[in-house]
């Protein structure tokens, strides 16, 4: 018997008072991928494959698996932080562009310090663009991105009528100087 202050807990018989359950959807334990599920799905990952495409891969060879999708997104979403190192979106970017060797550029807010524009090309693209600087075509998407900045793609043409990617851009508006920044 225990006792406190306002309560007493009497056990009358210390053993299980219900059957064990046949399905463990919702328990915590049932739900935990082993090692090599957390290694197989950052490989999935790797390779773009779909969450919920990971998912029938492991309930496949064991129909009574307990794992929810939200799961595997809960798993993806670590994956990707630890990936990122407590860097965010803007320096993950910065920082892979560098890794690949791209060339990038951006344009801080004077009073702020705010990101307004960034831009990524490849010193090949660079090149290619100062070789045959004749055709340039830009397109703009609007507001896809967390930020609602514009993301401007920028394709060049040479003589032959193939085209190349120039540059990628993300601009804070559609006035002439951010397009003039861009092209510079």
């Amino acid at each position: 018997m225990a006792m406190c202050e306002n309560w007493q807990l009497f056990v009358h018989d210390g053993r299980h008072n219900h059957a064990i359950d046949l399905y463990s959807h919702g328990h915590a334990q049932a739900a935990k991928l082993t090692e090599e599920q957390l290694i197989q799905t950052e490989q999935f990952r790797k390779s773009h494959v779909p969450p919920r495409n990971i998912l029938r891969f492991f309930r496949e060879p064991n129909l009574g698996c307990a794992i929810s999708v939200q799961k595997i997104y809960n798993i993806v979403a670590k994956i990707k932080k630890n990936r990122m190192q407590g860097r965010n979106t803007v320096e993950e970017v910065l920082c892979l562009s560098a890794q690949q060797g791209h060339t990038v550029f951006y344009r801080n807010c004077d009073d702020s310090n705010v990101l307004t524009n960034i831009v990524v090309a490849h010193p090949r693209s660079i090149q290619m663009m100062r070789t045959w600087p004749y055709v340039l075509i830009m397109d703009t998407i609007y507001k896809t991105n967390k930020y609602y900045m514009q993301l401007l793609e920028v394709v060049g043409m040479i003589p032959t009528s193939k085209n190349f990617n120039v540059a990628t851009a993300f601009i804070q508006n559609e006035q002439a100087t951010a397009y003039r920044w861009v092209l510079q």
